[in-house]
């Protein structure tokens, strides 16, 4: 169907409720038409993601309850077991996130499946846990993550509590497409599905569970715990649980954004709510600065991801980026467990093909090995999974260069609250020694090499910017740059066609010959193409040199192709 007769049959149609036309009737920019309807909203691995309003290709009660279809009858193919084992389902501060819970808990109980509801917003990795701690066969996070706020999503998550991998993403996507209307989706009454004990409401039990697993996670307790830290959560779900076990481990000095504290689905005052971007840290900062805190700390609104400033000795803050961030929690979290004698036997890191090479170089020295996955912690938690089977290694952390982290096993995704937990007792250890965490870095490049990354993001929307994604990676792979500078292209990995450990995906990355690479993807979950830069230098200049010339050339090349 052409999406003009789609947009007519949505106005056509009684099924769809009133304000849903009056919606569609107001439109009139004919592409505004075409990107609503001319394609559905695409079930992935990630599940769905995107911006709300009417239409096929956008974030709406109708899209929400076929993907929640697609899903129930995925559990009832797997038996009446799996249908008694349920769902469990959370949702973050975003708009219309708990009415899109609600109805897919009631499309769940329309189809006879249990489900677990949470009674107000949490933190994503709190979904990961209830469904490793409830036993459920999966579990529904309602979170657009850090997009802008037109955006809304929905992830599914399956036993392991870790996000589908391709072949439930596939029996899903298969039931969807086997949906011939809307009308033909179960769904049952909010009031009957609890009365029936098919919706189960889960609260404040499960939150304590986790604080307390939470703090057992520690490594040190003999640290300064009055290391003045400045928290914002960005009117997302982490203000709450880092709060709290932040306190409960004792510090003494965290600070809140008070414009940033409560959960607001506008984001008024930070716009992109993605703390990735240094601009995200405004508030953040002027108050550290009024402070002097050590440590600024930002987690993204459904609190899965976090990035940190550091005061310098120029008095204000400089922010690291993801492998920063994550080179430091590896050499503090092996270095103290090296020096305690309380690492694993066969330990192990996991980190992303476009995460950079010095947590693998510093996990060397401790004996711990680094495992590649694709892009994605459903890939990296995917491996954890594994060795719980086979037990040939250890899970120790997981990480990717888009700043998020995970240590140990309790959750199986990224998580924000044990990753600000640890960065606080790392600042707190180190305080102690009299030295910052910007110290810490430097003694690092120092043994281990300098090191600089880059990631850009070139954004390219609708229809054509779909199309013209595909036609920048189209030409890069069929042409590669084969110099940059002084630096030869050495090998050329690509994860679509290539046979790797990783796996397969749309994954374009050039190593060139004095150890520098880049790698060059579309996202996954925005209209976006990403460039990754990682360069090693001799200094830290020459490191920064690198990355300005391999972002020089390569972005050029991207951007000459219309």
């Amino acid at each position: 169907m052409e999406y003009r007769e789609r947009y007519q049959s949505w106005l056509d149609d009684p099924y769809f409720d009133e304000a849903t036309k009056a919606e569609l009737r107001a439109i009139t920019d004919e592409n505004e038409i075409e990107d609503r309807f001319y394609q559905d909203l695409e079930f992935g691995t990630a599940g769905l993601r995107g911006k709300i309003g009417a239409g096929t290709n956008r974030m709406n009660n109708y899209t929400i309850s076929l993907a929640t279809q697609g899903l129930a009858q995925t559990i009832i193919n797997h038996g009446e077991k799996a249908m008694k084992k349920g769902v469990a389902i959370a949702y973050d501060v975003r708009q219309y996130s708990d009415k899109f819970a609600e109805i897919a808990a009631r499309v769940l109980a329309g189809n006879g499946i249990k489900v677990y509801l949470f009674d107000d917003i949490r933190p994503t990795p709190m979904l990961s846990y209830t469904v490793r701690r409830l036993g459920t066969i999966s579990g529904i996070v309602v979170t657009a993550s850090h997009n802008p706020k037109e955006y809304n999503g929905y992830k599914v998550y399956w036993e392991e509590g870790s996000q589908i991998l391709d072949d439930i993403a596939d029996e899903i996507l298969n039931e969807i497409d086997s949906i011939e209307h809307f009308r033909d989706i179960k769904v049952m009454e909010l009031d009957e599905a609890k009365s029936k004990g098919l919706i189960e409401i889960i609260g404040g039990a499960i939150d304590d569970e986790y604080n307390d697993k939470l703090l057992n996670m520690a490594i040190n307790d003999d640290i300064d715990k009055s290391v003045k830290i400045v928290f914002t959560p960005l009117n997302g779900t982490g203000n709450i649980p880092v709060r709290r076990v932040l306190k409960d481990r004792g510090f003494t000095d965290i600070t809140v954004v008070p414009e940033q504290e409560n959960p607001d689905w506008t984001f008024a005052t930070v716009g992109y709510p993605n703390p990735e971007d240094t601009k995200a840290f405004k508030y953040a900062r002027n108050l550290g600065l009024k402070v002097k805190a050590d440590v600024l700390l930002a987690t993204d609104p459904d609190c899965d991801r976090v990035a940190i400033g550091v005061l310098n000795d120029n008095g204000d803050y400089t922010y690291l980026n993801g492998n920063q961030t994550g080179a430091l929690l590896i050499y503090y979290i092996l270095s103290q467990r090296f020096e305690k004698g309380t690492l694993p036997e066969n330990p192990a890191i996991v980190k992303s093909i476009v995460t950079g090479d010095l947590g693998k170089a510093i996990a060397k020295k401790f004996g711990v090995t680094t495992f590649e996955t694709l892009t994605g912690f459903k890939h990296i938690c995917a491996m954890a999974n594994e060795w719980d089977i086979t037990e040939a290694f250890s899970f120790i952390f997981g990480y990717e260069e888009s700043i998020g982290y995970v240590y140990q096993d309790l959750v199986r995704d990224k998580d924000a609250v044990v990753s600000s937990m640890m960065i606080a007792e790392m600042a707190g250890f180190y305080k102690k020694q009299g030295l910052s965490l910007l110290n810490v870095l430097e003694k690092i490049y120092e043994e281990f090499g300098y090191y600089s990354e880059k990631q850009i993001s070139i954004v390219l929307e609708g229809v054509e910017g779909q199309q013209r994604i595909k036609r920048m990676m189209d030409d890069i792979r069929h042409m590669p740059v084969e110099s940059i500078g002084e630096m030869m292209l050495q090998k050329t990995v690509d994860y679509l066609s290539d046979e790797t450990d990783a796996g397969r995906s749309n994954v374009l990355k050039y190593y060139m010959d004095d150890g520098s690479w880049y790698a060059i993807r579309p996202s996954g979950t925005e209209p976006k193409i990403k460039l990754y830069i990682y360069s090693k230098g001799k200094s830290e200049k020459d490191a920064k040199d690198k990355v300005e010339l391999i972002e020089k050339v390569v972005r050029h090349r991207m951007e000459s192709v219309e």
